[in-house]
């Protein structure tokens, strides 16, 4: 195979991609802005714990490096809730033997990076993407080392560069009827810790994702090998309380003395950690078309950045890599074929995502500690246990069944949810929500007569 591909952002989906295509015989030029972190190892880009999932798992098997992930992944096999009386719930994602992952955003990347490497692609580090010439195929790089520019001439181009791709925004500036839509929620984030304790273990339960829901805002941690949990707070930027009104280390601390107590008493680091780590915002991305002229493609949170509440913006990038790969065995490696079924199948599944993270952020801030909402997913349990061919959890649906599309997962969602907001009208659900009659009334829903 002699196509050159140049694939631009070294980051996780363009890692994996490029190990695909070395695989398939291409020749692989990776051009990232950054400089290369795994000499520091030291992540340069958002630090949040990543959840990986059955779609992530299925790619990294695919290429063979789930065995390898899975020394540094630590499964979490539910959400623990803690809430502000100092109560706590426990609510498992899905079935017995069922888990999400938190593994290092870095680690993972170093390892891809490693990988793709030693499947023959090579990464250019400190090269800055500044135009692409779609006529002739030539993509102009600027190396911020030494100001030289760089200019290549390839056969296929992917943009993975992320949210804020310039591979999307040359394409956007230069295309007729280009559509791009970007929305940022009311909500930043800013990363904390919980460290270890005195000698090396976890202070909280270790295989759990732990969230303290406020309402209008919430705090996750997840946990990492070391034995201490990366902690994220969703928070407004704007109101009260909100990251403007908390505006010194003092204010911080009494906050979280007096809304997450027992995190609190874990977190020595918490004014240094407020004053010093920033305060980042959270956007949506959807644009069309992903591609171009049977030779470009945009990938990953370059074509659909989401919200990262349902845990899915990386697992949704690696399926990207596993259906492109699918499609250019499917179509031997016809690109004029490949490119528009691959946007055909993933522009929906993305646009799906997106709605599915914004959604599940009210979910968890809000929701989970609501005794109603937490009646509705016994229910719904009870009844997909009996029942799995009828009826299976939206959360399960994205998170543990690769096989079904995100555009699925969520019709199939919105269905379950009509069906159980009647379900928890019932008279007296709360002492009859295991009976047979709750049973029949989900059944006659899903088998009108």
């Amino acid at each position: 195979m002699n196509k050159q591909v140049t694939i631009i952002g070294a980051g996780l989906v363009g890692s994996l991609l490029a190990v695909y295509l070395r695989r398939q015989g291409y020749r692989v030029s990776i051009y990232e802005r950054r400089g290369d972190m795994r000499k520091s190892r030291a992540y340069a880009g958002r630090s949040i714990n990543l959840a990986l999932s059955d779609r992530g798992i299925r790619a990294l098997e695919e290429v063979g490096l789930m065995d390898e992930i899975r020394k540094i992944a630590i499964p979490m096999h539910g959400r623990h809730m803690h809430n502000k009386d100092g109560s706590e719930i426990y609510q498992s994602y899905g079935k017995e033997g069922q888990f999400i992952n938190s593994v290092s955003r870095g680690e993972l990347n170093f390892s891809l990076m490693d990988m793709a490497e030693k499947e023959g692609a090579e990464i250019h580090f400190n090269h800055r993407c500044d135009q692409i010439d779609w006529n002739n195929k030539i993509v102009h790089f600027t190396n911020t080392e030494n100001n030289q520019v760089v200019s290549t001439t390839q056969d296929l181009i992917f943009g993975s560069d992320g949210a804020f791709a310039a591979s999307r925004l040359t394409n956007q500036l230069q295309s007729d009827r280009f559509q791009y839509e970007q929305h940022y929620i009311d909500f930043g984030y800013k990363e904390l810790s919980i460290p270890a304790s005195a000698d090396g273990g976890f202070q909280i339960e270790k295989n759990r994702l732990h969230i303290w829901p406020r309402g209008n805002y919430m705090m996750i941690a997840l946990p990492n090998p070391d034995g201490s949990f990366t902690c994220t707070l969703f928070f407004p930027f704007e109101g009260d309380p909100s990251f403007a009104t908390l505006d010194s280390p003092e204010k911080a601390r009494q906050f979280f003395n007096e809304i997450f107590p027992d995190a609190s008493a874990m977190m020595p680091h918490l004014e240094e950690e407020f004053s010093q780590n920033p305060t980042s915002s959270l956007v949506t991305v959807r644009c069309r078309p992903w591609t171009r002229d049977g030779h470009f493609a945009l990938i990953g949170d370059a074509a659909h950045a989401i919200v990262p509440f349902f845990g899915q913006g990386m697992n949704c990038g690696f399926e990207d890599c596993f259906v492109l790969n699918g499609l250019i065995n499917q179509y031997n490696h016809d690109w004029s074929k490949i490119l528009p079924e691959y946007e055909r199948l993933r522009k929906p599944d993305g646009d799906a995502i997106a709605t599915l993270a914004l959604n599940n952020f009210i979910e968890m801030r809000d929701k989970v500690a609501d005794p109603v909402f937490l009646l509705q997913k016994k229910i719904e349990a009870r009844f997909s246990a009996k029942y799995p061919a009828k009826w299976t959890p939206a959360y399960s649906l994205v998170t543990f069944s690769p096989e079904v599309r995100y555009s699925e997962a969520l019709r199939r969602g919105l269905e379950q949810q009509v069906i159980m907001d009647k379900v928890m009208m019932m008279p007296d659900i709360e002492s009859k929500w295991d009976s047979e009659e709750v049973e029949q009334a989900i059944l006659e829903q899903i088998n009108p007569a």
